[in-house]
């Protein structure tokens, strides 16, 4: 197992920190801004994407190693930043709490992507180590002229959200060797060692796969069926994850779906699956083959990860 430990911030780079949680925020936080995008003529910076390195990644740790709401960035920030330019950016948490294990790190790590989507002008795409985001200037003129604003309203969602989480800590990182080096030497272990874990499991070894909804808010009739060969659509959230999540959270957007009987063992088609399709995705679909890209496919969102 990889060890999970604490960044060590090497000596002379550029660091702040802040502890203790934002009185406000110069921006509104609320789900009515999922699906909003930045465009490129509206960008004041952007972040990671398709010409800067960038990843996120939760740790789990003991209680006594986590400071609760603090916020590390190392690197410059947001009022440093050129207009119009991209830039490297890691955001790694860690967390702590009696039910936190590391189960539950790409669980918790995946729904970064669903609370910072809550933050007007903030635009956050992908997962992992393909994170892509935009800051629009319209939220800089209104007074975000820091990421450790971003880092305190992103953990203040974690908290509220998931009970669970008793510590969270931040470290953004927008220095490019740093990112860079950690994204190679710490995240991509981590990701690897979890991908590891499903290798050797498969659909007719388990009773129940899992749901993921947390796309619908842009994408109303995705229904993620969540299966030992199959992750989800965006490829962040495998069997594993999704069992780790409906345990701690049985009303959230992970649910066990009972596998019903075997339809089609080459396209992957079960009557459970259909079932719970129908159900949570509307009546649009009432038939999917897991395996088939053809007849009766899986449901997207536009995240195609997982090919």
């Amino acid at each position: 197992m990889v060890e999970r430990k604490k960044i060590e911030i090497p000596e002379g780079v550029k660091k702040k920190e802040s502890v203790g949680e934002e009185a406000e925020f110069p921006f509104d936080i609320s789900p009515m801004y999922e699906g909003e995008r930045v465009r490129k003529g509206d960008m004041h910076v952007e972040l990671g994407g398709t010409s800067q390195p960038g990843f996120e990644l939760v740790i789990a740790l003991p209680e006594e190693q986590v400071e609760d709401m603090k916020v590390t960035l190392v690197g410059p920030d947001l009022d440093e930043m050129e207009e119009g330019k991209a830039y490297p950016y890691a955001m790694i948490y860690y967390v702590a709490g009696e039910q936190v294990d590391n189960d539950l790190e790409p669980v918790i790590e995946r729904r970064n992507h669903d609370f910072q989507n809550y933050l007007e002008g903030y635009m956050h795409l992908n997962q992992r180590y393909d994170i892509w985001i935009r800051i629009s200037k319209g939220s800089v003129k209104k007074g975000l002229n820091s990421l450790t604003q971003i880092a305190k309203a992103t953990m203040m969602l974690f908290k509220n959200e998931m009970p669970f989480i008793e510590k969270i800590e931040a470290l953004y990182i927008t220095d490019a060797e740093l990112v860079d080096k950690l994204l190679k030497e710490v995240a991509m272990p981590i990701y690897e060692e979890r991908d590891a874990r499903v290798e050797a499991l498969h659909d007719e070894d388990v009773e129940e796969f899992y749901s993921c909804t947390l796309c619908q808010s842009f994408a109303p009739t995705n229904v993620c069926v969540i299966s030992p060969d199959r992750p989800s659509l965006c490829g962040a959230i495998t069997w594993f994850d999704g069992r780790a999540a409906a345990r701690v959270d049985p009303e959230g957007p992970n649910k066990a779906i009972p596998r019903g009987d075997l339809i089609d063992p080459i396209g992957g088609e079960y009557s459970g699956v259909n079932e719970f399709a129908k159900e949570e995705s509307g009546g649009e679909y009432d038939r999917i083959k897991l395996h088939s890209f053809f007849e009766f496919p899986h449901t997207s969102c536009g995240c195609f990860e997982v090919i």
